[in-house]
């Protein structure tokens, strides 16, 4: 009779962690139980906008929900990621982050979130190219035409990309390693930075080649030179900028991340239905035609890489350098 308080004491906490275990199992269950938002953290047009709504109809099928897409344009990403930080962490809403979110640790001072502990890691989607495109009226065919014309036009040159992303600081690298003097305008999106260069209101930029290869394709646009470390199967007769600026080399990312605290079993739904997504054939080999390569990464994997890529960002951002602008 000596062991029934501790029997009842035991078996009322019992009671206490199913009650509180309940709606998280529930939750998880129940997932998705109304329609999902991806928030596109830029202006529609972009690389980031166009792979989310590629991959919408497909999510659709695979999460029997509808899938909106939100964009949220503004502060280097910031804005549409802070609004995914402090949104419900239910696995309803997500965002699409690129190398802004590893970069702007270095580049602002101030950040309005913590770039991996106030986030639940999802995916790494893919891995991308990025191009250096001219537009048709400037009469350069290689990067060297280009670094020699800008030699005599100091600060004369206007490049557009979005504020803070890979492509900002892929100009701003430029800009070093060749030693010329361009005016590097950032834009809010790389859609908008995409359009005014079509436009000829610019006259260069780095965007992916998501984004600019139907332009280049079209004749609007001339790609004179591919960011990676080697050509692109993508775009096979465009040299790589390293071959004429030994070192230059820098790529792009796209990543699935939520507000931090999304349940576990929440967090692998989301993954595997993103991986479905992905690796569909027709999906992965338009992606691929686009310089895009499917990895589909689970949420440790990029838990680990994440902080490596804020580091190695950080280290590029300094070594060139940039400004937020």
């Amino acid at each position: 009779m000596k062991n029934v308080p501790r029997v009842t004491a035991l078996a009322s906490w019992i009671s206490v962690v199913a009650v509180l275990v309940a709606p998280l199992a529930a939750a998880a269950q129940a997932f998705p139980s109304k329609p999902l938002r991806i928030v596109v953290p830029a202006a529609p047009g972009g690389g980031t906008d166009i792979l989310a709504r590629l991959l919408n109809p497909e999510l659709a099928k695979q999460f029997g929900q509808p899938i909106v897409i939100e964009n949220r344009a503004g502060g280097a990403t910031m804005i549409g990621t802070e609004f995914v930080a402090r949104s419900a962490p239910d696995g309803h809403t997500m965002v699409i982050a690129t190398t802004p979110h590893a970069i702007n640790p270095t580049l602002y001072k101030k950040l309005p979130f913590d770039p991996v502990k106030d986030f639940t890691m999802i995916s790494q989607l893919g891995r991308t190219t990025t191009v250096l495109v001219v537009h048709p009226s400037l009469p350069v065919k290689n990067v060297s035409e280009f670094i020699a014309l800008a030699k005599s036009r100091p600060g004369q040159l206007t490049a557009g990309t979005a504020a803070g992303n890979s492509a900002y600081l892929a100009v701003e690298m430029l800009k070093t390693m060749a030693k010329i003097d361009a005016l590097n305008i950032p834009y809010k999106g790389a859609g908008q930075a995409l359009s005014d260069l079509v436009a000829g209101h610019v006259q260069f930029q780095v965007n992916t080649l998501l984004a600019a290869k139907p332009f280049i394709e079209a004749g609007r646009l001339r790609a004179i030179g591919v960011c990676s470390a080697q050509r692109s199967a993508a775009l096979p007769g465009v040299p790589a900028i390293g071959e004429t600026l030994k070192g230059f080399e820098t790529s792009g990312w796209y990543a699935l991340l939520g507000p931090a605290g999304i349940p576990r079993d929440v967090t692998l739904r989301i993954h595997d239905g993103f991986a479905k997504a992905l690796r569909i054939p027709e999906i992965t080999n338009g992606l691929s035609q686009r310089g895009v390569e499917v990895v589909a990464g689970t949420p440790d994997e990029l838990a680990k890489i994440m902080p490596l890529e804020i580091r190695k960002w950080g280290d590029v951002v300094r070594a060139s350098g940039a400004t937020p602008g």
